[in-house]
């Protein structure tokens, strides 16, 4: 009698991972984005008696995607405190709508001592969570921070002066899925390859003469880098010898900056470069190379050069950097030389250097434009006597809550 095998089958290892779940994780993760401010409040004494409610601003600062501003108080915020108190604020200074952070204001120690007066949410049990402020305009702070007769016998003033210290602590949100894998990628190193190509003069094609030194490059790097060098190497007006070119009115060290940038993309040490360690030797670097970037169409060294400057403004390089920032449209430079300039403490200074001799030559009608600037300075000088620093600064928005306006 023959015998029956019965066969059974196991599922593969395919169909069982098939039919069991993926398993998958995903973490939220809530922080705070921290940022702090220094208001330093010169001139306390002549802010007392601008009346109760009003308030010196600071300038507004970002912290986490928000401006945000101090307001201080010399009189106090509310009626009822008879202006016994001096009152602190941090305020929303841009559009927001329940924006939860953490705040700490501090009033600075002179002394040395470090007691401050620290009122903070940080590193507090937050029994409620984090501050809301509903919208731009919202406040945080202490109508009654500190009692203005102990105030005005403390190590808090010194010098008629006041240092207010702020942090602010944006809390933001978010939610992350697995990584599964994560492989490091470097930063991008075509600058050093290119420098390194300069560097080694192998397969350069064109030669430059700059007062009387030469200078080797390669004719797709600087076409493919700027639209004038484009148009002079293989533009159909393209210059006869394209092998030797003269460059007339460009000092040497300059022209070695402008191929550094060209093939590094950043600026090469002035300092190295030149072979001076001076402050002035730097700020006139970056006047040639602003005026070399604008010849040759290189618009983000241009707006380097312009932020260089913009930083080393000062009373005896101003006038210059004011003539070049007109001639080479750079209108943000030129705006906040032509601010510096008419400051009542700047101006008659600045009016005695040769750069100034240089503005008046090459752009008399800049000198219109200084008149207005030093008049504007004057009249808000006289805004202020007259209706105080509320009349000038405060204001409302369409929903009459106060907000900080910018001049």
């Amino acid at each position: 009698m023959g015998r029956v095998y019965r066969e059974t089958t196991e599922p593969s290892s395919s169909s069982a991972s098939s039919s069991s779940p993926a398993e998958t994780t995903s973490t939220s993760t809530t922080e705070t984005v921290n940022g702090s401010h220094d208001f330093k409040i010169t001139g306390y004494s002549l802010s007392k008696g601008i009346g109760i409610g009003k308030y010196i601003a600071s300038d507004t600062f970002m912290v986490g995607g928000y401006s945000w501003a101090i307001y201080f108080y010399p009189d106090g915020k509310s009626a009822e405190d008879n202006a016994s108190y001096v009152s602190l604020f941090i305020a929303l200074a841009s559009e927001g709508t329940d924006v939860r952070a953490l705040f700490e204001l501090t009033l600075l120690d002179q002394s040395g001592r470090e007691r401050h007066k620290v009122h903070s949410h940080f590193g507090r049990a937050l029994e409620t969570g984090p501050y809301t402020l509903k919208y731009r305009g919202s406040m945080w702070g202490y109508k009654r921070f500190y009692k203005r007769t102990a105030l005005e016998s403390s190590d808090y003033l010194k010098d008629d002066c006041l240092n207010v210290h702020c942090c602010v602590g944006v809390v933001k949100s978010r939610t992350e899925g697995p990584k599964i894998y994560s492989i490091p990628v470097s930063p991008s190193n075509i600058g050093l390859h290119f420098g390194q190509l300069l560097e080694s003069g192998k397969g350069t094609d064109v030669n430059f003469e700059v007062d009387a030194d030469t200078f080797s490059a390669h004719k797709l790097v600087l076409a493919a880098r700027s639209p004038v060098f484009r148009a002079q190497l293989y533009g159909p007006m393209k210059d006869q010898n394209t092998e030797y070119i003269k460059i007339e009115d460009m000092e040497a060290p300059v022209f070695k900056a402008l191929l550094h940038w060209m093939y590094w993309d950043e600026l090469p040490d002035f300092e190295e470069l030149t072979g001076l360690n001076s402050k002035g030797a730097s700020t006139l670097m970056s006047q040639h190379l602003l005026a070399a970037a604008d010849l040759y169409g290189l618009d983000r060294l241009r707006l380097l050069c312009e932020a260089n400057l913009c930083e080393d403004v000062a009373i005896n390089t101003v006038a210059t950097t004011l003539a070049l920032a007109e001639q080479h449209h750079c209108f943000q430079l030129k705006s906040v030389c032509l601010k510096f300039v008419a400051l009542p403490e700047n101006l008659k200074a600045v009016m005695q250097t040769d750069g100034f001799e240089y503005l008046k030559e090459s752009c008399p009608h800049v000198l219109t434009e200084l008149l207005e600037y030093v008049a504007r300075i004057n009249e808000h000088s006289i805004a202020v006597g007259k209706l105080g620093i509320e009349g000038i600064i405060d204001g409302g928005d369409v929903n009459g809550r106060r907000v900080k306006q910018r001049l």
